[in-house]
Formats: structure tokens, C-alpha cells, sequence
């Protein structure tokens, strides 16, 4: 031994690192390691679902984009490439982050019930159909895409679409999406358009073949060409957009749309879609744990994610250990609040009544709030928000319940969220168009129609009573949160009525702890079921919990005793995929995906 060797060990010091053996270069192991990388940079992140969109995205901030433009180049890639849960007919709810005017804007991109739609049409069934030629709202992914585009974008709709087009041209399935085809292709056999264009020859798409769709790349070329040819024309980068948008919706599009849904005996007629115009709104807001939390209107459940939040402030979670029994039981009472809430009083402003200053306030939060006691609650509370209105309630009471007929499968929704140098932040919830139940594709247009009719009350005491031209109580919620008013992060999830739940899982650790983003992400989650749902029976679980299993034993235990019905899920089997993208308290960006959906982020 050498001599200062020798003289350390003598000591009881540790040898010195050039007298251990060499480690393995693989066995490096990061102490904050997950199972995927958190990306960072200074450039631009986008982070969606499959590698299709993200891609989309890259390419728009490579050729200049900012953050809106890469997000609409990725819904459009979206639009072709993840049909099981979204398609060119869907719906797409955005909010975006304008960094020179430091302006939050919700565009709604939740499309309206057709004229002919209403309760009493569907009266004799007592259920609105989640597929076929009645299941949907008027398509409204274009046109939210266009606003959004004319709103904080630099680029032209035929630019924001090329890649988009490419992929409807063909792209290689990949296997997740080939098993979803393969699940519904007796389901979609049922709708022969839809059936033709999806399953040609009667074969279902093999992971790894080219997967076509002509017909949707024709649709698709005709918005683009109708965008080239106007700035080719006037060099108006706002008016291109616009004639692009009304090739889908005024146009020979349209016309077959209407037709194909009126020989399939759906509602649906060419004057609803030409008469349809999206909204730009300002955000709901709440301000907690230091940070102001944006989302959707009270037309979508947007707002449950700043009351759930509000309550578990009020209730002191910032103070608990994360993860704890008390931590799970106190996130879990406050979701189950709003949620009920949510069913209670949300619906389209335009038509309805909403006491949304109520909703929203920090002292009904404060009421709320101290509902929550030791043990689990197995009843529905229903607040009165209306003593926080500043005036006397003006709507009847409703009772949220299920529907004793029984309802198809419902499906699910993506969600793309991307920020760039200059701190622009898009988020986006895309759903609608979806596979599962049976796609159904107006006649040859290519365009699988939306599934969010559904969703609708025909309850006439409901504030989410179906009425011709309103919109439902949509599930799709995009996210955006700000610091101090400078962009912080963008996020969002599929899920339906878990996308407000799973979003609070993460924000609590990161605003409330100051924990890791991607960490964040993948930390065990919780889900309730509780509350009635939004789509088909509005079925109900009273006290039923969903957990993963890598939340310790002893925590599921204390949440077992305190009343919680549990259903212990895998480690990552919660149904969600969180997506986000942001800037990092440091000022540069980050971003993360989940590793429970195959979500997808890339950027530097």
C-alpha cells in the first residue's frame, strides 16, 4: 500500500477515488434519474403524443415558427396520425401565451350542436349516441386552428399543414394504433365509409406497412390550396388563413359533409357548418401557491382544476408530506368537490346561468374546504356557490344522476403543449374523431366526425342541456400557468374526466413542492371516480379511488381505513398522459411527457 493510501486507511478516511476500481460507464446512476429524461434547452420543446406530431412541431420551429405555429402543425399531424383518439373532424381547445403582449387567450375550439339537435329528438332512447352520424358537434379543429394561427402565429395555414398532408399521403403505422384498429374494426364495419377508408380491402393496418388516407389528404390540400392561392394573391397572411378555413366550412367541403349526414340520417346540415364561428376568450383564472393558473370557460371543466386546487390550498396540502395518506385523502376530497360542483353548475355561458364568481372564489373555496374531514366522503356535496355571486341565484336546482339506459364506449383525446425561445407558450387538448365504438367518416371527405354530442344533459334542468347551437360541458382541458405574469408552463392530458384530476396530481408536486417537472410526471397518481361522468350513463362510483401500486403499502392502507373504495391499478396505470412544456425558474426551457401513454417531448 502506499504511503497516503496507507496514512487514510489508517485514519478510518475512504481511499481515494483513483485506488477504487473503475465503474462501468452504464451503471451511472443520476440521483433525481426517471424513467425519462426531463428536456431542456433554449430554442424550442414540443411535447404531444406520438413522435408524428412532435415532429410536425419541430420542423415549424426549425422554419422559423414560434410556439403557435409548431403547435398547429402538430394538431394537424395529429389529426392523421392519432385517429384512435383524435381526428381531422375533432374538436381542439387552446390556450395560448402571446409573449410580446404578456396576454393569455383561450381559444374555445369546441364545436356546437347542430340546428335539428334536440331533447326531445332524442327523447325515445334517453341517451345521445357517442358514434355515428348523431354523435357529434359541428368540426371544430379548423377553425380553431386558423384563430389561433391568426391570433399569435407567423405562418400561413398551407405552410403549418404541409407535413401534415405528407403523413395523410402515408405514414408507417406504429403498434399501439394498429391494435386499436384491429379492436374496432367490427365496431367501424357498421359505418361503410368510415369502414372503407380505414380497413381497405377489409384488412386492418400491420404495424410497420405504409397507412394511407387519400380522401382526408384531397380535404386537406383543398385548405391549403384555397390559403396558398389568397396570399399568393394579396401577400395577407390573416386573409390566407381565412380562406383557407372557409374552403373547410363554406365550401364544396362542407356541402358534402352536409349531404353525407343527411343520407346517413344525422342532423347535421351544410348551414351548420357555415354558419359556425369559434370564440377567443379570456381565461378563467385562480391564483394559488404563488402561481395563476389559466384554463377554459365554464363550457368546459377547465374551471374544476382552479377549484380543486383553491380547496386543497384552503385545506392547508401545502403543508403535508407529498405522497402521504393525508396528502392523497386531502387531494381526493378536494377533486370530488369540484367535480361534483362541475356537474352541478357548468354549462355553455351563452345559454346558461353560471355563478362562475361564486365558483371561483377564494372564500367558497375556504367553505368548501373544510368539508374535508379524517374520513372519506361517500355522498355527493353539492355547494352553493350563488352566497359568493353577489346576487340571487336565477336557475333551477339540478341533481346530477346517471342514466339508466345504456350507452356505447366513449374514447379519448391527445394533447400538445410547446413553448419557444422567445417564451410563446401553446397548449392544446385535441379530441373527438376517435375510433373506438366505430369511427364514423362523412361520406368521401376522409373527415372522421366528432363524438362529443354526448356529452349533453337532456335533463331540462341541467345547465348542460342540449340546445341547438351550444356547446357541451366539453372534458377537453389545456392548461397554462404563469408566474408573476411571465410564462411558466404549458400542459395537458387525454383522459375525459380525468384530465383536470391528473393535471392537479402533477401541478400540486411542482408549484406547491417546487419538485422536478418530469419527476412530477411520473410520481404515482391517484384518480377518483366518484363523482357522475360526463359521457354516456354518467355512471357514478361513490368513495371509488383509483391508485397506482407503487404508492406504498402502508399509505394505501390509511387510505383504505379512512373509507377510500380503492381499485389498485399497475405502476404507471392510471389512464392519462401528461404533456408539458415550459420555462424553467432558471429562464430556460423545459419540457417532460408521461411514460404512461408513449407520450412524446423533443426539443434543445
Amino acid at each position: 500500500m502506499g504511503g497516503m493510501a496507507a496514512a487514510a486507511a489508517v485514519a478510518g478516511s475512504p481511499a481515494f477515488a483513483q485506488d477504487k476500481p473503475a465503474i462501468e460507464p452504464t451503471r451511472l446512476k443520476s440521483a433525481g434519474e426517471t424513467l425519462r429524461p426531463e428536456i431542456v434547452g433554449d430554442f424550442g420543446i414540443v411535447a404531444a403524443g406520438r413522435h408524428y406530431a412532435v415532429a410536425a412541431g419541430v420542423k415549424m420551429l426549425m422554419a422559423g415558427g414560434n410556439a403557435t405555429d409548431a403547435g398547429v402543425a402538430a394538431v394537424f399531424a395529429a389529426s392523421v396520425t392519432e385517429i384512435s383518439h383524435f381526428g381531422f373532424g375533432g374538436e381542439a381547445p387552446s390556450i395560448i401565451y402571446d409573449a410580446k403582449t404578456k396576454t393569455v387567450s383561450v381559444i374555445n375550439g369546441q364545436g356546437v350542436a347542430p340546428g335539428l339537435a334536440t331533447p326531445a329528438y332524442f327523447a325515445k332512447e334517453g341517451v345521445i349516441p357517442g358514434n355515428g352520424p348523431n354523435g357529434g358537434t359541428i368540426p371544430a379543429m379548423v377553425d380553431a386552428m386558423a384563430k389561433a394561427l391568426a391570433l399569435n402565429g407567423t405562418k400561413t395555414l398551407h405552410e403549418v399543414m404541409e407535413y401534415a398532408i405528407e403523413l395523410a399521403d402515408g405514414f408507417v403505422m406504429y403498434n399501439f394504433l394498429a391494435e386499436v384498429f384491429a379492436s374496432q374494426k367490427k365496431a367501424t364495419s357498421q359505418y361503410k365509409t368510415a369502414y372503407d377508408t380505414y380497413y381497405p380491402g377489409g384488412k386492418s393496418p400491420v404495424t410497420g406497412e405504409m397507412f394511407r388516407q387519400p380522401n382526408l389528404a384531397r380535404t386537406m390540400r383543398i385548405v391549403a390550396d384555397a390559403s396558398r392561392a389568397s396570399f399568393a394573391a394579396t401577400q395577407d397572411r390573416k386573409a390566407a388563413i381565412q380562406a383557407g378555413r372557409d374552403a373547410f366550412y363554406k365550401g364544396d367541403i362542407a356541402r358534402r359533409i352536409g349531404a353525407a349526414m343527411q343520407a346517413d340520417g344525422g342532423l347535421m346540415r351544410y348551414e351548420d357548418l357555415a354558419r359556425y364561428e369559434g370564440k377567443v376568450e379570456a381565461p378563467a383564472t385562480a391564483d394559488v401557491f404563488g402561481y395563476t393558473i389559466c384554463k377554459g370557460g365554464f363550457w368546459s371543466q377547465g374551471p374544476t382544476l382552479l377549484m380543486t386546487l383553491q380547496i386543497a390550498e384552503a385545506a392547508g396540502i401545502s403543508k403535508m408530506e407529498p405522497g402521504s395518506a393525508l396528502y392523497l385523502h386531502t387531494l381526493t376530497e378536494a377533486m370530488k368537490l369540484a367535480f361534483d360542483d362541475r356537474n352541478a353548475y357548468f354549462g355553455d355561458p351563452d345559454f346558461a346561468t353560471v355563478p362562475a364568481k361564486g365558483l371561483l372564489s377564494k372564500a367558497y373555496a375556504a367553505e368548501r374546504a373544510k368539508l374535508i374531514g379524517p374520513m372519506a366522503s361517500l355522498e355527493h356535496r353539492y355547494g352553493n356557490p350563488w352566497k359568493y355571486e353577489g346576487k340571487r341565484r336565477t336557475t333551477p336546482a339540478f341533481t346530477p344522476h346517471k342514466i339508466e339506459k345504456p350507452a356505447g364506449p366513449t374514447a379519448d383525446t391527445t394533447a400538445i403543449e410547446v413553448v419557444d425561445k422567445d417564451g410563446n407558450l401553446f397548449s392544446c387538448t385535441p379530441s373527438s374523431g376517435w375510433l373506438l365504438g366505430g369511427a364514423y367518416i362523412a361520406g368521401d371527405t376522409g373527415v372522421p366526425m366528432s363524438n362529443r354530442l354526448t356529452v349533453f344533459d337532456l335533463d331540462p334542468t341541467s345547465p348542460n342541456l342540449l340546445v341547438p347551437y351550444k356547446r357541451p360541458r366539453t372534458t377537453l382541458s389545456p392548461s397554462m400557468v404563469l408566474k408573476d405574469g411571465a410564462p411558466f408552463l404549458a400542459i395537458g392530458t387525454p383522459g375525459g374526466d380525468n384530465q383536470d384530476q391528473q393535471i392537479a396530481n402533477v401541478l400540486l408536486r411542482v408549484l406547491a413542492f417546487g419538485e422536478p417537472l418530469q419527476a412530477s410526471i411520473e410520481a404515482p397518481r391517484i384518480n377518483s371516480n366518484h363523482f357522475h361522468g360526463s359521457f354516456g350513463r354518467k355512471e357514478d362510483a361513490p368513495g371509488e379511488l383509483e391508485i397506482e401500486d407503487r404508492v406504498p403499502t402502508a399509505v394505501r392502507a390509511d387510505l383504505a381505513a379512512r373509507g377510500h373504495k380503492l381499485v389498485v391499478l399497475g405502476p404507471y396505470g392510471v389512464s392519462t398522459g401528461i404533456v408539458a412544456a415550459g420555462v424553467a425558474p432558471g429562464g430556460n426551457l423545459r419540457g417532460g411527457a408521461d411514460v404512461r401513454r408513449e407520450r412524446y417531448v423533443f426539443g434543445w
